[in-house]
């Protein structure tokens, strides 16, 4: 009998491979956004396939336009994405905060623990965590508007319209207290508020609508009105112009 030649596969050693790549993959995403996290950090310039220029700071935004192609890699993107849906804010923190967890976990793994001992105590941890951070939480009281514009304004201080807050603030509390319930919301639809966007103006201008807003210009070239008070909108669900021919037949 001949020996057999060759690379010998072993199993563990792939799998090990594997975990490593995962973190590396995970930390890379982690360290791109790293540097944008909080009041001091830095806005990033990111370049679309069409050849447009956006610049942000924020973390949700970021990671939906980096084309990632690891698994590992998007479920950090989809995880702050449904940290923006959720909470609306913390979108660079979770990741950051994945990132780190994830390089303790190399760490723990050329120690030689066990990746289930490893996930095990995670899931203490965080039953801890839960537990300290709601003792040290407190319930928030929607009737009390003040309170939720310094919550706002918290969340904008790390953003690229930090300057502008003292306006924005108060036009975010108003368009979702006009939404919800304030006596027994739990949560808000953020599809029922719309936001308008037009060329020309600043910041400043900013308004809150309570109704409905036509994204239609006037006609101005025929010397119409561009104005009218207390008018009376019609809501027509079919066509207003002339039926055509059925020529087919």
């Amino acid at each position: 009998m001949t020996a057999r030649t060759g690379e010998t596969f072993n199993e563990r050693s792939k799998g090990k491979d594997i975990r490593m790549s995962n973190i590396v993959a995970a930390k890379a995403v982690a360290t791109a956004i790293r540097t944008s996290l909080g009041p001091r950090g830095m806005d990033k310039m990111i370049q679309k396939g069409d050849g447009e220029v956006l610049i942000s700071n924020d973390g949700a935004t970021i990671l939906s336009q980096m084309q990632v192609m690891h698994p590992t890699a998007k479920m950090l993107v989809e995880l702050s994405k449904s940290q923006d849906i959720e909470a609306g804010d913390g979108t660079t923190s979770v990741c950051v905060i994945a990132g780190a967890l994830l390089d303790a976990c190399g760490q723990l793994l050329s120690k030689g623990i066990h990746p289930t001992q490893i996930a095990s105590s995670f899931m203490k941890a965080c039953n801890a965590a839960e537990t300290i951070l709601e003792g040290i939480s407190r319930p928030v009281d929607l009737t009390k508007r003040e309170d939720l514009i310094s919550a706002v304004n918290t969340c904008l201080s790390s953003k690229v319209v930090s300057q502008n807050s003292d306006v924005l603030a108060p036009i975010a509390v108003d368009s979702v207290l006009g939404v919800i319930d304030s006596a027994a919301a739990k949560n808000v639809d953020l599809r029922d508020i719309r936001m308008v966007q037009q060329v020309g103006g600043t910041i400043d201008d900013t308004e809150l609508v309570n109704g409905i807003v036509f994204d239609k210009g006037a006609k101005k070239s025929a010397g119409g009105p561009t104005k009218f008070e207390n008018a009376k909108i019609a809501l027509i669900q079919f066509c207003l112009s002339a039926p055509k021919s059925d020529m087919e037949n």
